[in-house]
């Protein structure tokens, strides 16, 4: 079984990291190999070993891939993209109020638009200002007929980053966009029930009633979390805080709030069994109570959400229980590998979600750090060696998915834990289901005085461990190494371990040579956010758009490449202008990286000039050089920071990046304007060999004069896929073609490195992960 199942989950893994399907025919040539294990005898242990490999990947694969062709065929068809289309539905989930409007699933019942093909479930957003109409307040259950523009899922696409197109595929939606103004929708039905409207409904009315009750409490959006594992409420700080001392899985759902709830209703189910002689003598009191326990883990996991910790949790109780119910004894290894099978059965794009490796890799180092001991463990002891097992083994995965781990988690669990788990989830759900607001009050004062001390800890400088995105294959040796470290005592050299982490560490990213430039175009939609690099130095040229108070792209996108590619550190942030699309996430770069300078066209009493500690305006003639490679600035002149009535576009700094042998330049969002006064000043000065395209490829800027006076061999242009301002304009894409200039977009690759070696021409290069089965981006 567990050899099965590990290769029916690598089967899986294998196939969602590919660029089309394979067969699904797979399943059944994974069936033979099945059979004949059951033949052989016993004793053929290693024939028997490797025909279960064999089955468990090619059904792995096989059912994997047949999953993935019907979630594939659900395709919104290019030629409705971005057609209003007449639609009459169910509100499917719990709609998510944001800033700027509300966000919900739409089972689609109907389309009135003739010809249109829609997927049956689409992610919509109701945007509550647009055309000055306000969003109305949702309910899931609700059935409208609204009209809608779609597109099919589209996410950015850079190293180290979110990856929106899976995450949204492993959710059935298969098309997004947002509700049209007019015509006007109309409620068809205030309550439509069935699978899952009234489970999400419920859900709604549990979350209206916990937000009455709390009011404008800080942690309103934890106890929220708690009850009904929405997360949308709790505050970015907050999330900061958790994720230092590394207890953000108890602030939301986690498989130790599920088990808590199950030994609970055990325990009851017990207590009330054995006293009524008629139901005890029936049947046993062990085995009513382990049906109790599931089902309540069951009920709670579907009102939260049922992620996959949930699943997991709930699975490997369910099996606990049938060997309760059979009278077999379940090993913890058989456990968690059914567990992890079935999960993975059920959905194979769980693979792709890091919950599903930290909540089975939690499990299985506790049951590895307990199991192998011999004697009786007490509780605190046993605690503690939880503690350093999740702690250790976590180590590799933490730094493999998100490049941080958080070292004073151990203290902070063993603060966090009993508190949430045993006082503060109980009484929450207590609040909630029962509608008392005493129970919410103190759950709330509980959890005020259980951030003074996590507060404390997220402060301290070493609290979370940093470091690079590591090699893949460095991830194995280190979780063996870790597992070596976690032996039992005996176990031959256990301090040998350590030397299996050390690649972790020791084998780092790859980096500009003395003398070359790398710079990093990232995909952040129709924006510009660049990364430039040098052997010892890196800046970050303009900083993408934010997206609404709590995110932004400097804390999602470019912060995150930042710290997989290893840089701790920036020497300078440019930040063009002041618009949104560039400078949106400057503060959250400056706050996570600290540069020692910042060089912009910011108004005097913008926050970013205190923030940083010098700061001075874009100058044209401001120069430096790095590792043998030369910085200039070209644009603006001094004297247009005083123009009142100047654009911001036009003030946008140009740089120039040049190594010996090839030269880029970087425009922000210049315009003909600027683009004039550059060539006036000096057009010799603008030659390079590549170019990033004026704002974004718009009609206003990359004139004629100016692409000639550049004269580049390569372009590259940062946009957004399918953005309302539709850019690039095909007018200004035909003069770099007609010129025979080499184009680049990051809306059609992704994240692009444009490499300006020392020796050897400008060469541009794809960096964003490989495109897998379900995406459209090329590459």
């Amino acid at each position: 079984m567990r050899l099965f199942a590990f290769a029916f989950v690598l089967g899986t893994s294998w196939l969602q990291a590919q660029a089309a399907l394979a067969d699904p025919r797979l399943a059944l040539a994974g069936v033979a190999p099945l059979l004949a294990v059951a033949l052989l005898p016993e004793r053929s242990r290693i024939a028997r070993a490797l025909l279960c490999i064999a089955a468990g990947a090619a059904l792995g694969t096989g059912l994997a891939a047949w999953r993935a062709e019907l979630r594939l065929a659900d395709a919104l068809p290019f030629a409705w993209e971005g057609r209003d289309i007449e639609l009459t539905g169910i509100v499917a989930s719990l709609p998510r109020p944001a800033e700027k409007g509300t966000r919900f699933a739409f089972d689609v019942e109907a389309v009135g638009t003739p010809g249109a093909v829609v997927p049956p479930r689409v992610a919509l957003t109701w945007f509550a200002e647009r055309d000055a109409v306000a969003a109305p307040a949702l309910a899931a259950g609700e059935r409208w007929r609204l009209t809608a523009r779609l597109k099919r899922p589209r996410g950015l696409a850079n190293p180290h980053g979110f990856d929106f197109e899976p995450w949204a595929l492993e959710r059935g939606l298969r098309a997004t966009g947002y509700v049209r103004a007019k015509p006007a929708a109309l409620r068809l039905d205030a309550r439509v029930d069935g699978w899952p409207w009234t489970l999400h409904r419920w859900r709604g009315e549990i979350r209206a009633g916990l937000e009455a009750k709390l009011g404008d409490a800080r942690f309103r959006g934890v106890l929220v979390a708690l009850a009904i594992g929405d997360q949308d409420a709790i505050a970015q700080e907050d999330w900061r805080v958790f994720w230092r001392t590394g207890v953000g899985h108890l602030m939301s759902i986690s498989g130790l709030h599920i088990t808590m709830l199950a030994g609970l209703a055990f325990a009851l189910a017990v207590f009330i069994w054995v006293r009524v002689p008629t139901l005890a003598l029936r049947w046993p009191a062990r085995k009513a109570g382990v049906v109790a326990g599931v089902a309540v883990a069951l009920a709670y996991a579907l009102l939260t959400g049922c992620a996959v910790p949930a699943q997991r949790t709930v699975l490997m109780l369910a099996v606990i229980a049938a060997c309760v119910l059979v009278n077999r004894h379940g090993s913890p290894s058989r456990v968690l590998a059914l567990a992890a099978l079935v999960v993975v059965a059920i959905d194979p794009w769980a693979v792709l979600a890091a919950g599903y490796w930290l909540s089975f890799g939690a499990v299985a180092a506790i049951f590895y750090v307990l199991a192998l001991r011999t004697g009786t463990v007490g509780r605190l002891r046993g605690a503690a060696l939880e503690q350093i097992a999740v702690t250790v083994v976590m180590l590799p995965m933490l730094l493999a998915l998100f490049q941080e781990v958080s070292l004073v988690s151990p203290l902070a669990n063993a603060i966090a834990i009993p508190l949430v788990s045993l006082v503060i989830v109980p009484l929450t759900l207590c609040g909630a289901f029962l509608g008392l607001g005493a129970p919410l009050d103190l759950a709330h004062l509980l959890l005020e005085a259980l951030m003074v001390p996590l507060e404390g800890l997220a402060a301290l400088p070493g609290a979370v461990l940093e470091s690079h995105a590591p090699a893949p294959w460095t991830v194995p040796c280190a979780c063996l190494g870790c597992a070596w470290l976690l032996a039992p005592r005996g176990f031959p050299l256990r301090a040998a371990g350590a030397l299996w982490i050390v690649p972790l560490f020791a084998v780092l990213p790859p980096a500009p040579r003395p003398g070359d430039a790398w710079i990093d175009v990232l995909d952040v939609g129709n924006g510009l956010a660049t990364v430039v690099r040098t052997a010892g130095h890196a800046l970050v040229y303009d900083a993408g758009p934010s997206w609404n108070p709590e995110s932004d792209s400097g804390s999602r996108i470019v912060v995150p490449f930042l710290r997989g590619e290893g840089v701790r550190r920036l020497d300078g942030l440019v930040i063009t202008h002041a618009d949104d699309d560039h400078a949106g996430g400057a503060a959250s770069v400056a706050a996570a990286r600290n540069p020692d300078w910042l060089l912009s066209s910011l108004a005097a009493d913008d926050g970013l000039h205190e923030a940083i500690g010098i700061a001075r305006l874009c100058s044209a003639g401001q120069a430096w050089e790095w590792d043998g490679v030369h910085f200039v600035v070209l644009h603006p002149a001094d004297a247009t920071h005083d123009e009142a009535r100047r654009k911001t576009n036009d003030r946008s700094c140009v740089l120039r990046v040049a190594s010996k042998a090839a030269s880029m330049l970087l425009t922000g969002d210049a315009e003909a304007r600027s683009e004039a006064e550059m060539l006036g000043r000096s057009a010799a000065a603008l030659r390079a060999e590549v170019l990033l395209i004026p704002h974004h490829g718009s009609k206003t800027s990359s004139t004629p004069a100016f692409i000639d006076a550049v004269a580049p061999r390569l372009a590259v242009v940062s946009v957004g896929h399918r953005n309302r301002f539709r850019h690039p304009n095909e007018a200004v894409m035909q003069r770099y073609a007609a010129r025979g200039i080499t184009v680049r977009r990051t809306d059609q690759e992704g994240a692009l490195r444009i490499v300006l070696a020392r020796d050897a021409p400008a060469r541009v290069e794809r960096i964003a992960p490989p495109a897998r089965y379900w995406s459209d981006r090329g590459g």
